[in-house]
């Protein structure tokens, strides 16, 4: 959780990009995006170095050797790759800096990983763009601001790391009011809650076919971090989670969490950069983020992951034409499109965890009921969990739900939850509260098999596979859920009889009163 201060540096960073003429929320957040990187690939190159001394074992950095400088041709003209730190470039005046930052410094980093990695394809088409050189400088004094902040502010209670990604999605949160992505946009809380019940281990690799700023895979690999760490902490949400993972001392094992492990596809090429840039800053240092439409001609990777998560876009549709052949549903719909992508993408055995508009569930329409036949025929559908309307306010209303499901396996009962609460207000201001169903929703799951789920009165049940489909593969909690009725005493009726004939001379006494004092 941010302090004041933080949160006061951040409102100013935006306040200077608004006043120094980016007034588009998705520009904005971009060029700050590209700052921030460049003040952390220096902390953590310096850092890295620093630790391969104490190690003995090598590291080469990669502000290592020489670079040409803009407008320059020879070689004598070479200096050194130093120059090209935020350490350095901060020092500078601000038309100096806006020149340097600009030819030099960001096409650098647009090279970073090599030029076939994800992270240079998404940045071909990255532009600096900086109306004048005092934004600059005011934008660079204030990062260096906040990142003393952090410094300052920790305590011991988050690591550094931790506290960066909260300044991170506070910054995505400010962009969401504008609607450009808030509607994609999905709370960390639920994120947790979906990755808790997923459960992703080292050595799978994970996917998100619509993963906007990377949110979902950033929370599987904080989950994993967390299963080989002696730095395990409970976070405001209640969920015990660590960003270091000091067991793991296999270099296989790490260079494979870091560089194979994370997918993710979105159609919106500044997403993908931004995305890239939130998992490297969280020390994902090779993620995989493509800008491809994954319900397109374009995409082809079926059977190919262990792990899907994701909240795919509610509404919209795609054109028929280019259309995924290997998407049989017969529809437009994203909403529906999207599960059965994610059904393609699994491997057999694999798991799905992913969030859907409620309408999926019970949706009388050919696509709505072949969709659901496929989790229920084709998949092993584990949980429905209902969630509330306002759990994405203030972006969106609609009312969601939560799917868990593997693929190949065999669908015997489905277990529902009905979700009161997630820990917040359902008003627009989403203000943290004590009650929250996010822990008993795990707690339950994980014993869903046991004959005491069975009361359909209650918050959690089972229904068997037999059930579903007798009902026309109706996923709707309340197609299943058992009204309470609780009998209402009213009392002997001669009582009531009395009552009532002392209650009309009293009214009858009232008339007369005031009929006297009307004459």
């Amino acid at each position: 959780m941010l302090t004041n201060n933080l949160k006061s540096h951040i409102d100013r960073l935006w306040s200077k990009f608004w006043g120094g003429g980016i007034v588009n929320p998705l520009t904005a957040i971009e060029q700050i995006t590209y700052l921030l990187f460049m003040k952390r690939i220096d902390e953590m190159d310096t850092n890295m170095t620093t630790n391969s001394v104490k190690r003995k074992s090598p590291y080469i950095s990669i502000f290592e050797g020489m670079y040409q400088p803009y407008g320059t041709k020879t070689k004598a003209k070479l200096r050194s790759r130093s120059e090209l730190r935020w350490s350095h470039f901060r020092t500078l005046t601000a038309d100096v800096m806006l020149s340097h930052v600009e030819h030099n410094v960001f096409p650098f980093i647009k090279n970073l990983n090599g030029e076939n990695s994800p992270f240079v394809k998404s940045m071909q088409n990255a532009v600096f763009i900086m109306p004048k050189s005092s934004l600059l400088k005011d934008a660079v004094d204030i990062i260096e601001d906040l990142y003393v902040e952090i410094e300052t502010g920790l305590k011991g209670r988050q690591t550094f790391q931790d506290t960066q990604g909260d300044v991170y999605e506070y910054l995505l949160s400010e962009i969401a009011t504008a609607g450009k992505m808030g509607q994609f946009r999905t709370p960390r809380h639920i994120i947790k809650l979906i990755c808790d019940l997923v459960e992703p281990k080292l050595g799978d690799k994970i996917a998100d076919p619509a993963c906007g700023t990377g949110g979902f895979l950033l929370g599987a690999y904080q989950y994993i971090l967390t299963k080989f760490s002696t730095k395990v902490e409970i976070d405001d949400d209640g969920f015990k989670r660590a960003t270091v993972a000091d067991k793991l001392t296999e270099e296989n094992s790490i260079s494979k969490l870091e560089k194979e492990t994370f997918y993710g596809y979105d159609i919106d090429p500044s997403m993908v950069r931004i995305g890239l840039m939130n998992l490297m800053m969280h020390g994902i240092t090779v993620p995989h983020l493509e800008n491809r439409d994954t319900l397109s001609k374009s995409y082809n990777e079926d059977s190919a992951f262990d792990i899907v998560l994701a909240n795919p876009p509610f509404t919209g549709s795609i054109d028929k034409g280019d259309l995924n052949p290997n998407l049989t549903l017969g529809t437009t719909k994203t909403e529906l499109l999207f599960i059965e992508r994610i059904y393609n993408m699994l491997k057999d055995g694999g798991t799905a965890g992913i969030i859907i508009p409620q309408g999926v569930l019970f949706g009388s329409g050919i696509a709505f009921k072949k969709t659901r036949e496929i989790m229920i025929e084709k998949c092993k559908l584990e949980a429905v969990i209902a969630m509330p309307s306002g759990v994405f306010k203030p972006y969106a209303g609609v009312a969601t739900a939560i799917l868990i499901f593997k693929k190949a396996a065999i669908t015997d009962n489905v277990w529902f939850y009905e979700m009161q609460s997630d820990g917040y207000s359902f008003d627009d201001k989403r203000t943290k509260i004590v009650n929250s169903d996010l822990h008993d929703i795990i707690e339950k799951y994980q014993v869903r098999s046991n004959s005491s789920q069975s009361d359909r009165a209650s918050k959690h049940f089972l229904v068997s596979k037999k059930e579903i489909v007798d009902k026309d593969f109706d996923l709707s909690i309340n197609r299943y859920k058992s009204d309470v009725y609780e009998p209402i005493s009213y009392g002997d009726p001669k009582n009531i009889l009395i009552k009532i004939s002392k209650l009309e001379k009293e009214l009858k006494t009232g008339i007369k009163q005031l009929e006297n004092l009307l004459h």
